[in-house]
């Protein structure tokens, strides 16, 4: 399993009626693009959360974070979020929120612009 499909359809649950939202194959597992911008996707059983600098901080803050680390270094403004840390609705739903604000706090690209 490349990724958790319970999760997506959690993630698809709070993002019901966003015509702003696609989901694209990416990382081995699956992202979802909020205005042309990478918001969130699922690594194996894991949320990653794109928050940028400002909310970067506060999130390693929280329980069951972790700095992104891909690519066997830390990506400032992504973090990952282990299983307990979104195992209610509203948990996940908070998380969701908070990407989905940072890329809204972004100006738009069309779908599949490059950066």
């Amino acid at each position: 399993m490349a990724y958790d499909e319970q999760l997506a359809e959690r993630i698809r649950k709070c993002l019901d009626g966003r015509p702003d939202v696609i989901e694209v194959k990416m990382f081995g597992g699956l992202a979802f693009m909020v205005r042309g911008h990478m918001a969130f996707g699922i690594v194996k059983d894991e949320l990653m959360v794109r928050l940028g600098a400002q909310g970067y901080g506060d999130a390693l803050q929280r329980p069951h974070t972790r700095p992104m680390d891909f690519t066997g270094r830390p990506m400032k403004g992504m973090v990952y979020v282990a299983k307990p840390g979104f195992r209610t609705a509203a948990a996940l739903r908070t998380w969701v929120d908070l990407a989905c604000a940072n890329a809204e706090s972004q100006p738009a690209r069309k779908q599949g612009a490059k950066r």
